[in-house]
């Protein structure tokens, strides 16, 4: 149970913006937080009022530092690699705890961060969303920008989420681009931004109509995935990397993927001529 004298939030940072948009929700409701930068992980900016430095392997001194500085709650924010641990280097409490995390480090993503999430839950924090931080990052349903998907983009997407679906089901990934029915790419370890170059070397002859559909790329979570962490996101530079693969739009599950410029996101996407569309879990 979180203890309710710590009342600050603790934002375990990883890359991109998101970090630094709750710590400046955070700052307008009044709400103490502290930045938690773990090392070997995304660099923090010099604008951050000291940060926690902390490494995997020294998980005591990590809870020992969030507790000083007055935080119960903690919030994951931003995409980090998978950390290579050093058994030589760990302290009493990650020792402790390794029979439990390793194994699961091993495995997909979703099971590690679940595994994860327990271990700062045992250890008294409570683990909370981003987006209930920032709800109005999460997509909504239907057309968001200028351009609507036409039947066909429609019927693309609806076959990306069933290929999403069992993709998310093994825990391997969480996004996948059809173009008229044919699967041209998958979201593995690599992530979408490989995924997106790749389909961009695909000749444009497999297409079973040249004049149809150019492709849409689809982004939803896992299903019945642990949302409080990893959920997937898109903004301006996923836009220009769909429209750089040939692709007509971007489709995600609505209330399911965040959106983290999402104003931007439109713009650019509307620039480009590419739709964006909320489907409707």
């Amino acid at each position: 149970m979180t203890n309710p004298t710590q009342t600050g939030l603790a934002i375990v940072a990883g890359q991109g913006a998101l970090p630094g948009r709750i710590a400046e929700r955070c700052a307008q409701l009044g709400r103490k937080y502290q930045i938690v930068r773990m090392r070997g992980q995304a660099p923090g900016g010099d604008e951050e009022p000291s940060p926690i430095i902390a490494e995997f392997e020294r998980l005591g001194a990590l809870f020992a530092a969030i507790r000083a500085a007055g935080c119960g709650e903690v919030v994951f924010a931003g995409a980090m690699t998978r950390p290579d641990l050093d058994p030589a280097r760990f302290d009493a409490e990650t020792a402790r705890l390794a029979p439990r995390l390793i194994p699961d480090i091993g495995s997909g993503d979703d099971r590690t961060l679940r595994a994860i999430a327990s271990i700062f839950e045992v250890a008294g924090f409570g683990v909370v969303a981003a987006h209930a931080l920032l709800p109005e990052l999460l997509a909504t349903a239907g057309t968001m920008g200028q351009l609507a998907p036409t039947a066909a983009d429609l019927a693309d997407t609806e076959r990306a989420a069933v290929i999403v679906a069992a993709l998310g089901a093994a825990d391997i990934g969480q996004g996948a681009v059809v173009a008229q029915g044919l699967c041209l790419g998958a979201e593995t370890l690599q992530g979408t931004d490989a995924m997106l170059a790749f389909v961009g070397t695909t000749p444009r002859t497999l297409w079973p109509d040249p004049t149809g559909a150019r492709g849409v790329l689809f982004k939803a979570p896992k299903p019945g995935q642990d949302q409080r962490m990893d959920l997937p996101a898109i903004g301006p530079a996923t836009i220009r990397n769909a429209f750089d693969a040939g692709l007509g739009g971007v489709a995600v599950q609505a209330g399911g993927v965040l959106m983290l410029d999402r104003a931007a996101t439109i713009d650019v996407a509307d620039g480009l001529g590419l739709f964006v569309f909320g489907l409707s879990a």
